[in-house]
């Protein structure tokens, strides 16, 4: 079987990966090791400029997703979600970095909910797919998901329970995602109960990177050709060969995405 990988979450495009000369590098060791197309979802106002460069620099292999991330939501949020609307491209394949996150601080709740509903009134206007970080938000992000007709998307980084699938599924419907990434390869880590729910046909692979390095790699900086580790491990606990999760996670990115990929 033909061995592919799609990363669906990475940002190679943050200082972190200046040391060594920036994204540019890593984008092409992760080429190297069987990466064949990797979408980049923006983070703020002062992101936006390094991500475009990245992706221009790899057409065809380097995705763009633009949204503004809930833990940059603050008293300005609204002059700088005007500004990210203002920066979305007909190349853009996803609204994203977006969503809720009340683990570090719940000051913004309200304002973070208003924002995501902006972001996913975009998303369906323009009919493209959601990239959702949702970090102890998941009730918060249900309500305003559920208010908007014909959402649809991935929940990033999910290591939630099989209730949290189910309850995703039960108010957006069946056709939702599920992002997995180096958290699967942690010791003692939930997210293995709730890959037979999620089921391969709604998994997706992700690195987060620079964040969540797998195992053997956790605790440094994380790229995309690590994922090779979450393929495998996912691989290991449904008892399927790695070629197989890889093949059918990178066409199940490509349904995602709605693009179509020759290689």
């Amino acid at each position: 079987m033909i061995m592919r990988l799609f990363d669906t979450h990475t940002h190679l495009y943050l200082p972190d990966f200046d040391g060594d000369g920036g994204g540019r590098p890593a984008v092409r060791r992760a080429l190297d090791a069987g990466v064949e197309a990797m979408l980049m979802p923006n983070v703020d106002c002062t992101t936006v400029a390094p991500l475009r460069e990245l992706c221009s620099a790899f057409p065809g292999r380097v995705f763009s997703a633009m949204g503004l991330h809930p833990t940059e939501i603050g008293s300005a949020w609204r002059d700088d979600l005007s500004r990210i609307i203002g920066c979305f491209r007909p190349e853009d394949v996803a609204v994203g970095e977006v969503g809720m996150d009340l683990y570090w601080d719940k000051t913004f709740r309200d304002e973070q909910m208003r924002a995501l509903e902006v972001q996913a009134q975009y998303a369906v206007a323009h009919d493209l797919p959601l990239v959702i970080h949702c970090r102890e938000a998941l009730p918060e992000t249900l309500e305003v998901l559920s208010g908007i007709d014909g959402v649809r998307g991935v929940m990033h980084s999910f290591g939630g329970t099989p209730a949290d699938v189910d309850a995703v599924r039960r108010v957006l419907g069946d056709d939702w995602y599920f992002g997995i990434n180096g958290i699967v390869t942690f010791k003692n880590c939930r997210v293995h109960e709730s890959l037979e729910a999620i089921t391969l046909s709604r998994l997706l692979l992700e690195t987060d990177s620079p964040y969540l390095a797998p195992v053997p790699h956790r605790g440094k900086r994380n790229e995309s050709a690590y994922i090779g580790a979450v393929s495998g491990c996912v691989a290991s606990v449904l008892g399927l060969e790695s070629s197989e999760v890889a093949e059918k996670t990178f066409r199940n990115a490509s349904d995602f995405l709605r693009i179509k990929l020759d290689f």
